[in-house]
């Protein structure tokens, strides 16, 4: 059952459980404050594949396989797959996942496609149209750095509002069985545009709509700050986190106690040169996946708010002239009894 909740969300009467996670990470967020938690840290960014691309799609298919192997499942009992990343066409998705022979929703919600992917798993399950849903997506440094800025044999040098992206993948099983981890709700984010144009400051781009989503939230939930152990935004960085408690602090709420970002913990900022902190599908996927989730199952956290945001670019729409609008999606996460 579930029950909708004020303007944008939902309310899990009966909550799907994230039953079991898988996570893969790169050498450089391996060497992060994070390290010791992910499943695989790779040697090689390569991932024995010839290409960046090819890589990322290894990571895709290897967390997605480690997820369902610690559900004590199939490949088979998965009903559906809601899965994207940061290429065109999705691509990372589409090759790595090809072999599963699941059936699949490609999403594109940019850095916020763990939190779009969650949502619509846990929609899925609870209206019962299926037991067991994988959710999954990735980043890759090189492969996001061709698709949206230069190749890295240019040499450019990078600003200091950059942010570094991620090179990880996270799958997360949803389905009916009970565990330790259940989504509670979820608030559903909208475009939000600020008129942002610098490519470079995707923190900036994304606090709006992180603002937004984590407003309507406590507003349809009738909920404070407080109630939540972490407000986990997704790679809004050192700049964006700023602004978004900045924002919050206008429309009367402070989180600045509750706030995370997956963007600043997940890097050493200072001693890994990560200037505005990480990015990328997988920046919130992974914390999410190897950290915060422990958190929740070994009882140091019961509830938090878990918010990634994406900033919806193109190299057209960018090229043109075109802002760099935002959006972020809320799941709810709570440790079940």
């Amino acid at each position: 059952m579930t029950e909708l909740i004020g303007m944008q969300s939902i309310q899990f009467e009966t909550p799907p459980y994230i039953m079991s996670t898988g996570n893969i990470v790169g050498k450089k967020e391996g060497e992060g404050p994070l390290g010791k938690l992910f499943d695989v840290v790779g040697d090689d960014d390569l991932f024995g594949e010839e290409t960046w691309e090819a890589a990322e799609s290894t990571m895709q298919k290897n967390s997605a396989l480690w997820a369902i192997n610690s559900a004590k499942l199939t490949k088979e009992q998965i009903r559906y797959i809601f899965a994207g990343d940061l290429l065109g066409q999705a691509i990372a998705t589409s090759f790595g996942l090809m072999d599963l022979n699941v059936p699949l929703f490609g999403l594109y919600g940019a850095c916020s496609t763990a939190g779009e992917s969650l949502s619509l798993a846990a929609m899925t399950v609870a209206a019962g149209y299926a037991d067991y849903v994988l959710a999954v997506t990735s980043s890759h440094f090189a492969s996001a750095e061709k698709e949206f800025r230069y190749p890295l044999e240019y040499g450019n040098q990078r600003p200091l509002a950059a942010s570094w992206t991620v090179t990880g993948s996270a799958a997360f099983v949803v389905g009916t069985q009970k565990s330790n981890v259940k989504i509670s709700g979820i608030t559903t984010g909208k475009i939000i545009d600020f008129g942002i144009k610098d490519s470079m400051n995707m923190g900036a781009a994304m606090a709006p709509a992180a603002c937004d989503t984590i407003y309507q939230n406590f507003m349809d939930f009738n909920i404070q700050p407080e109630e939540y152990d972490k407000i986990v935004t997704g790679d809004l960085g050192y700049i964006g986190s700023d602004i978004l408690i900045d924002l919050l602090k206008e429309k009367g709420f402070d989180i600045t106690k509750q706030h995370m970002d997956c963007g600043k913990e997940i890097f050493d900022q200072d001693a890994q040169d990560t200037h505005a902190g990480g990015s990328g599908c997988g920046c919130s996927a992974t914390t999410l996946s190897a950290y915060l989730l422990k958190e929740l199952e070994e009882a140091r956290m019961n509830k938090i708010l878990f918010v990634p945001t994406g900033a919806l670019l193109s190299t057209v729409s960018y090229n043109e002239g075109q802002s760099v609008p935002g959006i972020a999606h809320g799941v709810v996460i709570e440790r079940s009894e």
